[in-house]
């Protein structure tokens, strides 16, 4: 069980993880105009640019987390993008909206948003794990420091 707990459990937590940003990230930039469009509507301030910060932040963050390199700040600044979206979207229509299954489905996002960011502040405290970029930049320092 260690070594399962080890080598196999962090990579597929992060690969678990990573998938919604990467898949949100590159879905935006298939059609940039398009999201661009639904921010605007969504009362998102700025919605051209923000459509492309989403875009770096998703995109960029979900591979980082996915390969595990530069794996805590990847997961710190994910984790705090899920807290933004979550409070400033999704509670924010499911506490505004009249429309029940609406509200409810946005107050499923909201929870979901919650127990993302928790996974990524955990991998944020605890790091990428053994199979990583990050071990083995690690692991190659310290080879090069030793006597």
């Amino acid at each position: 069980m260690d070594r399962i707990a080890r080598y196999l459990l962090p990579p597929l937590g992060r690969l678990l993880l990573c998938g919604l940003f990467i898949w949100a990230g590159y879905e935006k930039l298939a059609a940039p105009r398009m999201t661009a469009a639904y921010f605007a509507e969504t009362g998102i301030p700025l919605p051209a640019l923000m459509v492309w910060v989403t875009i770096v932040i998703e995109l960029v963050g979900g591979l980082a987390l996915l390969l595990g390199f530069k794996t805590r700040l990847a997961a710190l600044i994910l984790a705090i993008w899920s807290l933004i979206t979550g409070f400033a979207v999704h509670f924010a229509a499911a506490t505004t909206l009249t429309d029940a299954a609406a509200a409810y489905d946005n107050m499923i996002h909201f929870y979901k948003n919650l127990a993302m960011a928790g996974g990524l502040l955990y991998v944020t405290a605890f790091g990428a794990g053994a199979l990583s970029i990050d071990n083995g930049l690690r692991r190659g320092a310290e080879e090069t420091r030793a006597p």
